[in-house]
């Protein structure tokens, strides 16, 4: 009996999918969202619609992960048309001089369980480059039931202070605490998957 219970280990293991690889970021399934508070009244929210970049990780050591995004400044959506152009100028963004944005993993951490990370990393912004720790959430690795490819998911959230990047104006009207909230998922590209 122990003999078999430790062929079928065995066995599992050799035919376990491995998923330590390069991925690369579905841009129509990622979403990088900001909150602030607006005069006390009200907490509106803005996204990034264009944001790109790859994440090394390998399931079985998820503190070996590296990540690197990158973020079109350019693309901020509030739903408030005349908003986005004033957050494109130089009150805040100054999306003509900072076009993008980066962040660039530098650390990761075990956090509270098997299902959760620390991820600190240089977030670059405005011509400011500070690190930021996101407390990630892994939602789910393994093969996407549509294109049958590696696949990988995280939830990520962190406050900053949006005046560390010299987007100051206004405070303390409009809150210097900016709440972050990201959803990412990715795949191994086709050729790669191989």
């Amino acid at each position: 009996m122990i003999r078999r219970i430790a062929l079928a280990s065995a066995l599992a293991l050799v035919t376990a999918p491995v998923f330590a690889a390069t991925y690369t970021l579905d841009p129509g399934h990622t979403q990088v969202v900001f909150s602030w508070n607006h005069f006390g009244y009200s907490n509106p929210s803005g996204q990034f619609g264009k944001v790109s970049g790859t994440l090394d990780f390998d399931a079985a050591a998820p503190t070996k992960a590296k990540v690197e995004v990158n973020i079109d400044v350019g693309s901020i959506n509030t739903n408030v048309p005349a908003l986005d152009d004033h957050l494109k100028k130089a009150d805040f963004f100054d999306v003509e001089k900072y076009p993008q944005a980066t962040f660039k993993s530098t650390k990761v951490e075990a956090g509270a369980d098997a299902h959760h990370l620390k991820v600190t990393g240089d977030l670059s912004l405005h011509g400011v480059t500070k690190p930021v720790v996101l407390d990630v959430t892994i939602n789910k690795v393994g093969p996407h039931p549509m294109s049958k490819k590696p696949s990988a998911g995280f939830d990520a959230h962190a406050t900053i202070k949006r005046s560390e990047w010299g987007i100051g104006g206004y405070v303390p009207n409009i809150s210097d605490d900016i709440n972050l909230r990201i959803t990412v998922e990715s795949s191994v590209k086709a050729e790669a998957a191989k």
